[in-house]
């Protein structure tokens, strides 16, 4: 898809009564897009949005796309219909995984009510047991240090009984991680008669997000849950009046979910390019951005190169259960034979392609900001960064490193020595000042205020956004619910040409010249069947 001015907006709300309807058919593929110019025309914004309409539908009927849950399983359908009508033949993994219904919660009651989000703001305990409880209590900050000292593990919050010395019984002891372990300090709480007990990061860079803490539990009857440090140091102020709510309360068992794929007609097998996103959103959302943006831009890209006959044979994949902890490309990875893997030339992964107040970020293949350890990063990913950052500066855009992390489904194929690179918009990051300058948008707000959450939607503020923040995020951006649409506008062409230029050329990642057009020379001799 082309720059184009800023348009009139679309009925989002039409598009989204009509989606599920809407496939598109085998004339859209053109043979001829076999170029980054054809291709990024082809593909547009209105084709990505469509994609992504459905699945705000599929959310609309079911509550969510949560693997495991009706809502991924329409989206699942969607996409194999799409990909038929295009010409492909697709292909659906089934596997089966653990299956969690987390009805946890953190609020505080009093003095002022807040509601704090599960998997952002804080997170149930993985301890063994973990003792189910649902308590409404006042807080009672046990030894905590704000701010924080200056070197890691140097809080004792919680790690002697003496801590708890004057503790009333029956309060809910906020404890801050530190030099003891997780049980440690929650065994010392039940001992001084806590009724639950909130575990938050001890505050030093690195330290401040979200952990799950686990480890044996032996006689655990309370709550426990685990908090960021912001959420901590809001809540450590003494105060009297405050009255704070935590809950645990889950449920587990074995589902299924799918994993998508489709390959192009033609390439050499033995030198396949792969291209993936993954399907799945959380629980109670619709996960619009994340990541309906990956998964509607791959889909689009796939309809309109369907008859393009490239060099190398190209699979593009739809992954399940990556909210999950990547389970669906690990299922792939760990049950593709050794001699499979070898043909992958290389595997791109968009996750999040168009976050409201978003960046432009590329998976640092070459470790220049040095945030990987050594060799973890395989050879050729600096290639594949450098097609993203000629894409931006050709026009004339900013773009930065992000994180080479494994954090997506990129994750299990580094994990095996394929080469990797892709796209991402940002989480629950918050902007700077200088990237601000860069790309527009609100300094100190998340990339994605709607990160994981129920807003993660067409429909945002209706949803729980913050109303502020949606209007001057919506003066500044063409925003389309919680997606911006020049980002995604953007995204899909970078995508796109990438896509495109590693279907007919990998030598510059792994120096494999493939033949001219091998006009189907190149099956898979792996067939994923459903």
């Amino acid at each position: 898809m082309s720059a184009r001015p800023r348009r009139r907006r679309l009925a989002v709300a039409a598009l989204v009564l009509t989606a599920p309807l809407l496939v598109v058919g085998p004339a859209a593929a053109d043979p001829n897009n076999n170029t980054p110019a054809k291709l990024t025309k082809a593909v547009t914004l209105h084709g990505v949005l469509r994609h992504m309409a459905a699945f705000q539908a599929f959310a609309d009927i079911h509550g969510d796309r949560a693997a495991g849950r009706p809502g991924y399983r329409a989206s699942v359908d969607y996409v194999v219909r799409t990909l038929t009508a295009a010409g492909y033949a697709p292909s659906v993994q089934e596997f089966e995984f653990p299956y969690v219904e987390d009805r946890s919660e953190l609020r505080q009651i009093s003095p002022t009510p807040t509601t704090y989000a599960r998997d952002r703001d804080f997170t149930r305990n993985g301890f063994t047991p973990t003792a189910l409880g649902d308590v409404t209590a006042p807080l009672y900050p046990v030894d905590v240090v704000l701010p924080p000292g200056p070197e890691p593990n140097s809080n004792t919050s919680g790690c002697e009984a003496a801590d708890f010395a004057g503790f009333p019984a029956g309060q809910i002891a906020l404890i801050q991680r530190g030099t003891c372990g997780f049980t440690q300090k929650v065994l010392n709480a039940q001992a001084a008669s806590a009724s639950g007990v909130i575990l938050f990061n001890e505050g030093q860079p690195g330290r401040t997000g979200l952990s799950r803490p686990v480890g044996d539990t032996p006689g655990l009857t309370i709550p426990v849950v685990f908090a960021t440090f912001q959420v901590g140091a809001e809540l450590a102020p003494v105060d009297p009046q405050r009255v704070v709510r935590v809950k645990v309360d889950f449920t587990s068992e074995t589902r299924t979910s799918w994993n998508v794929f489709a390959e192009s007609r033609d390439g050499l097998a033995d030198n396949t390019v792969m291209a993936g996103a993954h399907l799945d959103g959380v629980q109670d959302g619709a996960g619009i951005n994340d990541n309906g943006t990956g998964s509607a831009a791959l889909l689009e890209i796939a309809v309109r190169m369907a008859k393009v006959k490239t060099n190398n044979l190209v699979r593009f994949a739809w992954w399940g259960a990556e909210e999950e902890g990547l389970l669906g490309s690990e299922h792939y990875i760990a049950t593709l034979p050794q001699a499979e893997r070898d043909r992958i030339a290389l595997y791109l992964n968009f996750d999040m392609v168009g976050s409201p107040n978003y960046l432009y970020g590329i998976y640092d293949g070459d470790n220049s900001s040095g945030t990987a350890p050594p060799d973890f990063i395989p050879p050729g990913s600096a290639q594949i960064e450098d097609v993203f950052e000629k894409f931006y500066a050709d026009r004339g855009l900013p773009s930065e490193d992000t994180e080479f992390s494994g954090r997506s489904d990129y994750g299990p194929f580094i994990a095996v020595g394929i080469p990797a690179g892709g796209l991402f918009t940002g989480a629950e990051g918050v902007k700077t000042a200088a990237q601000q300058a860069l790309y527009g948008g609100v300094a100190g707000a998340a990339y994605d205020p709607c990160y994981h959450q129920p807003c993660d939607s067409f429909t945002p503020v209706a949803d729980g956004a913050d109303a502020a923040l949606y209007a001057q995020l919506d003066a500044a951006y063409d925003l389309r619910g919680n997606v911006n649409a020049e980002a995604l506008d953007v995204n899909a062409d970078a995508v796109a040409t990438a896509v495109i230029t590693f279907a007919f050329d990998t030598s510059t990642v792994n120096d494999v010249r493939s033949p001219g057009r091998s006009h189907g020379a190149g099956t898979s001799s792996v067939r994923i069947t459903v």
